[in-house]
């Protein structure tokens, strides 16, 4: 991602939102009927025990009490909290889970009926890769958390779900449990029972469920303007470069690491497996001085609605000496802040921390949706999804935005989906770069070099395609031979 984008990511350092008061008596909904052999109980703590906090740590575990099986998928729990203002909003996490991150997902919704205690939730779900819980199997740890998105200290102490002296799992009755949007535990904010059809609002920042059930894929148009590149150049100053509408960044200047240089000679290509691999090299040796980074862009700004493709490698360890450093890997498109909170700002990022940076301390990677920010008092506006896993090797990222959601996948699989506010509002760049976050991670001054390689990139104007329908466009374009094509007209 850009310079202007990565702080974002200080999740480790500025994580709050409004979580709760008190754990109160427990009062169990009975479940109705036609739910009677389903039965789940709700356990929680919290690790952020203030009246005030940075963010609110609600860990939960959910219990199957009953006599079936039930999926996952069709479970959501609901913590219920007071805003610290009418127009604050909030930003959701998730630090760890047995059943993993990715398949957690968070929203932020509005209740109908505002009490002394709560006017907002957060709604959890899951992924199908959640699984189900077999009668008496629990999900294990949920470690969650939420912040204010401007950063600010947030007050608990009134929230309807929080208690600050909950520091071990106990049952709690101010969580509720649906399953298939009907309440089986927990009793809610009084004329609040959540309904079968909820509609939360706010950010959904960790992965959302493949779409099921559509019986048709909808066809790609053969005329849709689209842009190809295999990357078949000699050099990153071979004169095609340019004609194709890339531009290579050289000297110095954000994102990263104050006084490092960018490298044009540190973009290089090399035939693999009958294509053409572009490899952006990452060099340090523990000073600014000491830093090359690499970084290509398209010249052009034209590049909004559609879907955006590529195949990148990323590496998560030097190809010699010492490693550590935070580097950053990424695949982007976005416009340029003009001004502080510019609404016509937007970015869309994959960004890989291999060694963690931003407060992680190890592989995480980055999907976030930027709708503006204010650089000094920093103030984000954005939604991230998140996986804490290795990703070194070969993988297929692709996002798609529409008029009403951007899709983001790693191979083959949805992990992030952002609605409004977060589309973007005018044309963009697509960009590749790889940079030094800090000299935090790693202090030798032994030279090491990082790869990241390209091996296509692909757009295609206002057509929402399926990872399947990419696979075989860019066949189609190796099987013809094609190396570059671009029909993108101009903004």
């Amino acid at each position: 991602m850009s310079a202007r984008s990565r702080s974002t990511s200080r999740l480790g350092s500025a994580v709050a939102l409004a979580a709760a008061a008190g754990l109160a008596a427990a009062v169990l909904t009975v479940a109705p009927a036609s739910a009677a052999t389903d039965a789940l109980s709700v356990q929680y703590r919290t690790s952020a025990t203030g009246a005030t906090a940075d963010q609110s740590e609600p860990w939960l575990q959910v219990t199957n009490t009953g006599t079936t099986t039930v999926p996952l998928s069709t479970v959501t729990l609901r913590y219920y909290f007071k805003s610290d203002n009418p127009s604050a909003t909030y930003r959701f996490a998730c630090s760890w889970a047995v059943k993993g991150c990715a398949n957690i997902t968070g929203t932020f919704g509005t209740l109908a009926n505002p009490t002394a205690t709560a006017d907002r939730y957060l709604e959890i779900g899951f992924t199908a890769g959640a699984g189900s819980l077999t009668p008496g199997q629990s999900t294990g740890d949920i470690q969650l958390r939420f912040y204010r998105a401007d950063w600010q200290t947030l007050t608990q102490s009134d929230d309807y779900s929080f208690s600050g002296t909950q520091t071990s799992y106990a049952d709690s009755s101010k969580i509720t449990a649906q399953e298939n949007g009907t309440l089986i535990w927990g009793t809610a904010p009084a004329g609040n029972n959540p309904s079968p059809s909820p509609s939360p609002t706010g950010s959904t920042s960790s992965p959302s469920p493949s779409p099921t059930g559509s019986t048709s894929t909808p066809p790609v148009d053969p005329n849709a303007p689209a842009l190809f590149d295999d990357f078949n150049y000699a050099t990153s100053a071979d004169a095609a470069v340019q004609q194709h509408g890339w531009t290579v960044k050289s000297g110095q200047g954000g994102p990263g690491v104050s006084g490092a240089t960018w490298s044009p000679q540190d973009i290089t290509f090399q035939s693999s497996g009958g294509n053409s691999i572009m490899n952006l090299r990452l060099t340090t040796d523990g000073t600014a001085s000491g830093t090359k980074e690499t970084e290509l862009q398209t010249t052009a700004r034209k590049f909004k609605n559609g879907t955006y493709a590529a195949r990148v490698k990323f590496n998560d360890t030097p190809t010699g000496g010492p490693d550590g450093d935070h580097v950053n890997q990424t695949f982007f498109t976005f416009t340029p802040l003009n001004a502080p909170m510019d609404p016509d700002y937007s970015e869309q990022d994959f960004e890989y921390l291999p060694n963690g940076g931003w407060g992680e301390q190890s592989n995480i990677m980055y999907e976030t949706s930027w709708e503006t920010y204010n650089p000094d008092p920093w103030n984000a506006v954005n939604a991230h999804g998140q996986q804490r896993q290795s990703y070194d090797g070969w993988h297929d990222l692709l996002l798609t935005v529409d008029n009403t959601s951007i899709t983001y996948y790693i191979d083959g699989q949805v992990v992030a989906t952002h609605g409004e506010p977060y589309l973007p509002e005018t044309p963009q760049w697509i960009d590749f770069n790889h940079w030094l976050i800090d000299l935090n991670g790693q202090t030798s001054s032994t030279p090491r070099s990082y790869n990241q390689q390209v091996d296509y990139v692909y757009f295609v104007k206002d057509q929402v395609l399926t990872p399947a329908q990419v696979s075989a466009k860019v066949s189609g374009y190796r099987t013809a031979g094609t190396t570059f094509t671009d029909t993108v007209p101009g903004s």
